[in-house]
């Protein structure tokens, strides 16, 4: 198994699983490889350091705040460091697109529609999500019908490994 970083055209950064480079070369040229983030397919390999299972160590206690650092060594960091936030955004991202597909009926390309008959009080109100143009978005809105355009990648609408 091979374990790949990966980042698309928009700098997100991922992980992919493959059975071999061959795959990963075949499943991307096909468009099978994904940002799970913005569902771009112009996938990327970053560099990335093997993974080496070598036999599990003991856990390491955490130091009292009162603890002294040990001499000469630098005191533990309290905020996350640049690097580690937009993954940690990413992963928000996901979290919170998986939960909007989770909590809502996809009513598809009849998103306009259908969310005039809700607001017009011909059926019942519930949340909904689907598909509508720019221009559809606009109208609605205008109706005083309260939309989001919100990008769902298509890793939201599954469960990933």
């Amino acid at each position: 198994m091979k374990v790949l970083d990966l980042q698309c055209r928009q700098a997100h950064v991922f992980e992919g699983w493959f059975a071999s480079e061959d795959d990963f070369q075949d499943q991307r040229r096909r468009g099978l490889v994904q940002c799970p983030l913005c569902a771009d397919d112009q996938i990327e390999k970053r560099l990335s350091a093997p993974r080496l299972n070598l036999g599990a160590r003991e856990p390491v206690q955490p130091r009292a705040a009162s603890e002294p650092a040990a001499m000469g060594a630098a005191a533990p960091q309290t905020l996350a460091a640049p690097a580690a936030l937009p993954p940690a955004l990413q992963a928000a991202w996901l979290e919170l697109a998986r939960k909007v597909v989770a909590h809502t009926e996809d009513v598809g390309a009849q998103f306009a529609e259908e969310a005039r008959r809700m607001h017009y009080g011909e059926v019942q109100e519930r949340a909904i999500r689907g598909q509508a143009t720019p221009d559809e978005a606009m109208e609605l809105l205008e109706e005083g019908i309260a939309v989001l355009p919100l990008p769902l990648p298509a890793a939201a609408k599954e469960t990933l490994q």
